[in-house]
């Protein structure tokens, strides 16, 4: 398998040279993207997909066979290793991962190449970037870290094992979501440089971009919840979000993808901010570059990082050289991105638009600051600096309210220019409303209300708490009236029921209502976020018949124990979990000792609920043989996952193709009959 994979890969790296040479020569030479050259190089980017995934095979195929003189296999797996986690084996070292990720960028060009009679000249020009990219790659793991390399010397019969961290179900697919993020990135980077190299006429190429845009967006967010599930449910910490550098390594890609989805509109219905955007989609592109550096260069120190490694110069020559050719090519042609129009009224939904994304360029700016910060302070002072978690919230949690509160006002405004009266009447009732639900959760003394109680407003944490409880009601109470206000237009028209509408409504305008149930999800994301400023904590050494009590609850060890397998030992606590006096559940937290790597890890138990989680960790033994548990209450971390998933789900309602619009409507329509916004479309 190992001369398989070897070959293969090489072929790969072949094919994607003559696709970006061949596709240039074809593009430049004017011999077009339909000549015998130009097909001939679409092929060859179609065939290097085949040969990467051939590639990718041969090493799971290896992992699964336990072929162990191949150093990558061995040092990654072990023969008493469960399948999935064989299979995890691919993405779970440097080498590894590098093919994954070059099967997943030759999987978008294959896709891309496949559908190039959708706009035949700019998918050709579009492939030919893609095709530089793979040569990157395909370059590293030909020349740098190739996964097949063998081991000299007498063989062991085992492996060394999978990282204990990535022993874990989500581990076997929160990788393939991020890197499906990460990578996807790359084909809305080549349309647009495409678009800007030919000065595409027109904004179909934006259309055409934000879709894929959408697609990538959706992987990412999936990636990155996926990751803080793991993080929440393995690295036994209590948390879910630690701005840790790998973490951070996301964020910002998805941050600037987020503006760009937003800012987009704008080209599409104003013809502006056609720079912004552009630069948005390199910015998107060029960040997930830097973050993958950042996680393989061993520049930072991070638990979700691989270990230092040479490759790290050539992600560095990558994203110089990606730079200046982009700065080459807008400063030859910006001046065919000159807007039609230009900013009317400071009430409007393009100076939404804008705010939001001078937002979202703060917060990305703050990130990356942060990130950045301990290499930077050791350039200048020879000592290394870190900044933790009050660092970022110092400026991450203010203007995320301030998107909040955009996000509750700009479906409410009018593109060029909103009267104000216009929007008091349509901001009064969601306020109203919004106002009654944060006084229910501080005074009520039940349900949300015994989360938060009564606490002084002069305590940070519970002021940022409960705006994010005010401001996300607000935005609910928005999205809903929209809904409500279209709903009750089509039902008075053909006189079906308000959901049948609704339903309706959506469907027309997929794009529109798609969005507003992804804001609908960072809604509940945001309220589970309210609950971290809330969260107790507390640790005790418990042996048989011991108690500890935390908040409402009240724990009792009933017992404690281990087990042996061919895999890894395992200890664990069986703990009582009583409230009001009565048995709820009964616990189990672990820690598990893997036998090849030679490494512990915990599996903490989580009770999760609606109002909030009981998590514990068993964090080892006290010099008399007994469990030491710490214990987590945790309000409202459920909501974050559900957000989660309704972002998902918007993601995907948004992609969808609008159903045709009913007759009648049309000839209202053609009639000159004015129709609601909610029902006519954006």
């Amino acid at each position: 398998m190992a001369e398989i994979g070897s070959f293969t890969l090489l072929l790969a790296l072949a094919c994607s040279a003559y696709c970006g040479i061949a596709g240039a020569i074809a593009i430049v030479g004017k011999q077009g993207h339909t000549s015998r050259l130009g097909e001939t190089a679409r092929r060859a980017g179609v065939a290097a997909f085949g040969a990467v995934l051939l590639a990718a095979v041969a090493l799971v195929v290896s992992a699964l066979g336990n072929d162990f003189r191949i150093a990558y296999v061995f040092h990654h797996s072990n023969r008493n290793l469960p399948v999935p986690y064989k299979i995890a084996t691919l993405w779970s070292g440097q080498e590894g991962s590098l093919v994954f990720w070059s099967v997943l960028l030759s999987g978008y060009g294959f896709v891309l190449r496949l559908h190039h009679k959708t706009d035949p000249r700019l998918f050709a020009y579009a492939s030919v970037v893609i095709a530089g990219v793979q040569v990157f790659f395909f370059s590293i793991v030909n020349f740098a870290a190739n996964p097949f390399g063998l081991l000299e010397g007498p063989l062991r019969q085992d492996g060394s094992g999978l990282n204990p961290l990535l022993q874990y179900p989500e581990m076997v697919i929160h990788p393939p979501m991020l890197y499906l993020g990460y990578v996807g990135f790359t084909v809305p980077f080549a349309l647009a440089l495409g678009a800007l190299i030919m000065k595409y006429p027109g904004e179909k190429w934006i259309h055409i971009t934000r879709c894929w845009t959408m697609v990538t967006w959706g992987f990412l967010t999936c990636g990155i919840f996926l990751g803080s599930h793991w993080a929440y449910s393995v690295l036994g910490w209590g948390g879910y979000w630690g701005w840790d550098p790998a973490e951070n390594a996301s964020l910002m890609p998805w941050l600037v993808g987020t503006a760009f989805l937003h800012s987009v509109m704008m080209q599409e219905k104003r013809g502006m901010l056609k720079v912004w955007n552009m630069w948005l989609v390199f910015a998107s592109f060029w960040l997930a570059i830097l973050g993958t550096f950042l996680t393989r260069s061993g520049i930072i120190s991070s638990v979700h990082a691989f270990a230092q490694s040479s490759i790290g110069s050539w992600f560095a020559w990558f994203l110089a050289i990606s730079f200046a050719v982009f700065v080459y090519f807008f400063t030859h042609n910006h001046k065919h991105l000159r807007s039609e129009h230009k900013l009317e009224s400071l009430i409007s939904r393009e100076s939404s638009f804008l705010f939001n994304n001078l937002l979202f360029l703060l917060l990305t700016l703050d990130v990356l600051w942060g990130t950045w910060f301990p290499k930077i302070s050791e350039l200048v002072q020879g000592n290394k600096v870190t900044v933790g978690a009050p660092f970022y919230n110092r400026v991450a949690i203010p203007v995320a309210l301030i998107l909040l509160l955009f996000t509750a006002v700009g479906p409410l405004l009018a593109w060029r220019k909103t009267s104000f009266d216009s929007l008091k009447r349509n901001f009064f009732w969601p306020t109203v409303a919004s106002v009654a639900v944060a006084l229910f959760v501080m005074f009520t003394p039940t349900s949300w209300g015994s989360i938060f109680g009564l606490k002084p407003w002069v305590d940070i944490s519970y002021f940022y708490s409960m705006t994010t409880i005010f401001l996300s009601t607000l935005v609910a109470f928005t999205i809903a009236s929209e809904f409500y206000r279209g709903g009750r237009v089509i039902s008075e028209k053909n006189g079906h029921g308000m959901l049948a509408s609704i339903i309706q409504l959506t469907r027309r305008n997929t794009r529109r209502y798609g969005g507003y149930v992804v804001h609908l999800g960072v809604v509940l994301v945001m309220i589970g976020f309210s609950g971290a400023a809330l969260n107790q904590e507390k640790e005790a050494e418990m042996g048989y018949g011991d108690r500890m009590t935390i908040a409402d609850y009240e724990l009792v060890c009933r017992s404690y124990t281990q087990d042996d397998s061919p895999n890894q030992v395992s200890e664990w606590a069986l703990i009582d979990v009583y409230k009001d006096g009565k048995l709820q559940r009964t616990m189990a937290p672990q820690r598990v000792f893997y036998k090849a790597s030679q490494q512990a890890s915990t599996k903490p138990d989580v009770a999760e609920g609606f109002k909030e989680d009981l998590y514990l960790v068993y964090e080892g033994q006290n010099d008399k043989g007994q469990p030491v548990i710490r214990a987590h209450v945790n309000p409202m971390v459920i909501w974050i996952w559900i957000g989660a998933w309704v972002m998902i789900l918007g993601t995907g309602l948004g992609l969808l193709e609008n159903a045709p619009v009913p007759v009648t409507v049309q000839a209202q329509k053609m009639a000159g009959r004015a129709m609601p916004a909610a029902v006519a479309g954006d």
